[in-house]
């Protein structure tokens, strides 16, 4: 078994990869085999629509023709087991580097046929960690989450299922004083940091475990 797990934020040390990191941790717990990749090393664009990957009796059929650092990461992903993807929200939705990324690896699996059919070939267990600096009311009321179970839809068409966890009100600075946050209590913050993280890394660890888990 093995779980792929992509980091769509910009930071590698900060929230939405640590939580990643304890998923591994739960994937590894149940004896996988993990990779954590984060999306911001790699040089590559969204789907630029050269169709290339529907073209009947191509040479990239249900394949991305594009040459770009993300070739190899999708021949991983056809060998997983489990993929997870996480992204901080911004402005309502995952990073540009997640949404490209997402765009590239399902379209060249999507079939524009009537049954709306895979090209992927079998069902793995794939997930979404997504981190917020606003509180879960203010998620559910702006409609991050109603956002991202779009995605989680086509998600699970094409690979076979879709799991997902939201982690709000995150600490973004060690230091809010320096910073323009008038929006924010510090002391809250750090507060709800202190008491609410360390139960959401214990859910990321067990969706990690619960993903390879069920593949076996």
């Amino acid at each position: 078994m093995k779980l792929i797990a992509f980091n769509g934020s910009p930071r590698k040390k900060r929230n939405t990869a640590t939580l990643l990191e304890h998923a591994c941790k739960g994937a590894k717990s149940e004896g996988a085999k993990t990779e954590l990749i984060h999306l911001y090393d790699l040089d590559y664009k969204g789907c630029t629509s050269c169709f290339a990957c529907k073209r009947i009796g191509g040479k990239r059929y249900g394949h991305c023709a594009v040459k770009d650092d993300l070739l190899p990461v999708f021949k991983k992903v056809e060998a997983a087991d489990a993929i997870l993807v996480g992204s901080p929200i911004y402005y309502s939705i995952t990073t540009g580097e997640t949404r490209c990324f997402l765009e590239r690896l399902m379209f060249q699996y999507s079939v524009y046929d009537k049954e709306r059919s895979t090209l992927f070939g079998r069902k793995i267990q794939t997930g979404f960690i997504y981190t917020a600096g606003a509180k879960e009311e203010m998620v559910r009321e702006m409609g991050f989450d109603r956002n991202a179970q779009l995605t989680e839809m086509a998600m699970a068409r094409i690979f076979g299922s879709c799991e997902s966890m939201f982690v709000t009100d995150t600490l973004q600075f060690d230091d809010y004083s320096k910073y323009v946050s008038t929006l924010f209590d510090p002391a809250e913050k750090k507060k709800h940091r202190d008491v609410q993280f360390p139960k959401d890394c214990k859910k990321a660890y067990e969706l990690g475990a619960r993903l390879v888990h069920t593949t076996a």
